[in-house]
C-alpha cells in the first residue's frame, strides 16, 4: 500500500510540475497571439495579457491528455533511472502491478477535471468570449431557453427582439414566431405574430402574419392587420446565428444535458454538443490510456539503451493516440461515425494494444 501512494504521489507531482512549465510556456504563446490578432492602439497591453490569461485554461485543457502522456514517460524514465524499478520487481512485484498506482491516480485526475475542471474552464472562456465581444463590438444575438429561441438584432434608432418555438438546424427558418420592435428609449413600436420567418437577404420573409402598431393612440387590436406574407429588415446572417451559440466548450458539463434537451426541443442540431459530452466523459479512460502507452515503451532499465529512441517512440505513439481520437470526434461531430463509437473506441482501443505490448514483454 505504502508503495502504491509512493508511485500515485510521484505521478501527481510529476504532472503538476509539466503542467506548470506547459501553463508559462503557453501564456507567452498566447500573449504573441492576442498582441497579433489585435490593435496595440486601441487595446492596452494589461488588456491582451489578462485575455490571454483568460484564454490560457480553455488552450491547457484542450492538451491535457498529451500533458498526461508526458507526465507517464517522464515518470517511468526516472524510476528506470533511479533502479526503483529494479527493486520494486526484485521485491516480487510485476511490472503491471507497479502500474496500478499510475492508473489510478489519472483516472481519478480525469474524473477531478470533468467534475471541477470543467465547470471552472467553461465559466473561464464565458468570461474571456464576453471580454473579446467588447472589445469587437459584436454581441451575442441568439439564446436558447425553455421557452423557446430567442434572437435580437438592431439598426439605428429600432431594435427588435424575435421569439420563436422553434426553428430549423441552422436558425435560418423560424416557426410559431413573434417580432417586437422597440425604439431608442425602449418604446414599444409594433408586434408582429406570424406562423413562419425565413432569413433572406436583408430581411426575414413571413408567412402568415398579423401586425399590431402601438405607435399611435387608441386600441392597437382594432388597428391589426392580418397579412399573408410581409417581411422584416435584418442585418443578421446565416454564419452569425451560428456562430452566436458558442463552443460546446463554453457550456459546463452539468448543464450540457438540459442545454442539449434545449436545442432539441428548439430544432437545431445538438450532435456536437453530444459528442463534446460524451468526449468529457471518456477523459479518465483517454488518461488512463495515456499512461498505459506512456508504459509501454518506458517501463524498461536503462541499461538496455536506446532510452531516447524509446521516449521518441512513446510521444509518437501517443501523440498518434490523441490525433486518433480527434480525428474520431471530428467523424462523430459530422456524423460520419456513431457518437459513441466516435468517442469511446479509439481509447478502449488504445488501452487494449497497450496492455498487449506490455503482457507480452514483462510477462510473455
Amino acid at each position: 500500500m505504502i508503495l502504491h501512494l509512493y508511485f500515485a504521489r510521484k505521478f501527481l507531482t510529476t504532472f503538476a510540475v509539466i503542467l506548470a512549465g506547459f501553463t508559462l510556456f503557453m501564456w507567452l504563446v498566447e500573449l504573441l497571439e492576442h498582441i497579433r490578432r489585435f490593435d496595440t492602439g486601441e487595446v492596452s497591453f494589461g488588456m491582451l495579457a489578462y485575455m490571454a490569461l483568460l484564454h490560457l485554461p480553455e488552450v491547457l485543457y484542450q492538451i491535457l491528455s498529451l500533458i498526461v502522456l508526458l507526465t507517464a514517460v517522464t515518470m517511468f524514465i526516472s524510476l528506470a533511472r533511479t533502479s526503483e524499478l529494479v527493486i520494486t520487481r526484485a521485491t516480487g512485484r510485476s511490472a503491471i502491478r507497479s502500474l496500478v498506482a499510475p492508473a489510478l491516480a489519472a483516472m481519478a485526475l480525469g474524473c477531478v477535471v470533468v467534475a471541477i475542471g470543467n465547470p471552472i474552464v467553461a465559466a473561464i472562456s464565458k468570461e474571456y468570449n464576453e471580454t473579446e465581444n467588447r472589445i469587437r463590438g459584436s454581441e451575442r444575438v441568439v439564446s436558447v431557453s425553455r421557452e423557446g429561441l430567442w434572437l435580437r438584432q438592431g439598426r439605428p434608432g429600432e431594435q427588435v427582439a424575435i421569439h420563436a418555438e422553434s426553428a430549423n438546424m441552422d436558425g435560418t427558418k423560424l416557426f410559431g414566431v413573434s417580432f417586437f420592435s422597440f425604439d431608442g428609449e425602449d418604446r414599444p413600436l409594433y408586434r408582429i405574430d406570424a406562423a413562419s420567418a425565413e432569413l433572406g437577404n436583408g430581411a426575414w420573409v413571413l408567412m402568415q402574419a398579423k401586425r399590431w402598431d402601438f405607435d399611435a393612440d387608441g386600441n392597437p387590436e382594432a388597428r391589426a392587420q392580418t397579412i399573408q406574407a410581409t417581411s422584416v429588415p435584418t442585418d443578421l446572417t446565416r454564419n452569425q446565428i451560428r456562430d452566436s451559440f458558442g463552443t460546446p466548450s463554453a457550456i459546463p458539463i452539468w448543464e450540457l444535458p438540459e442545454f442539449i434537451a434545449r436545442l432539441d426541443v428548439a430544432g437545431f442540431s445538438a450532435r456536437s454538443h453530444r459528442v463534446w459530452f460524451q468526449a468529457e466523459l471518456s477523459k479518465p479512460l483517454s488518461f488512463l490510456a495515456m499512461v498505459l502507452v506512456g508504459a509501454m515503451f518506458t517501463l524498461r532499465h536503462t541499461r538496455f539503451g536506446r532510452t531516447g529512441l524509446m521516449v521518441l517512440a512513446a510521444v509518437l505513439c501517443g501523440f498518434g493516440v490523441h490525433f486518433v481520437g480527434n480525428l474520431a470526434q471530428v467523424m462523430g461531430d459530422s456524423g460520419q461515425l456513431p457518437v459513441m463509437v466516435a468517442i469511446w473506441a479509439p481509447p478502449a482501443a488504445a488501452i487494449c494494444m497497450a496492455l498487449a505490448t506490455l503482457l507480452h514483454y514483462e510477462d510473455g
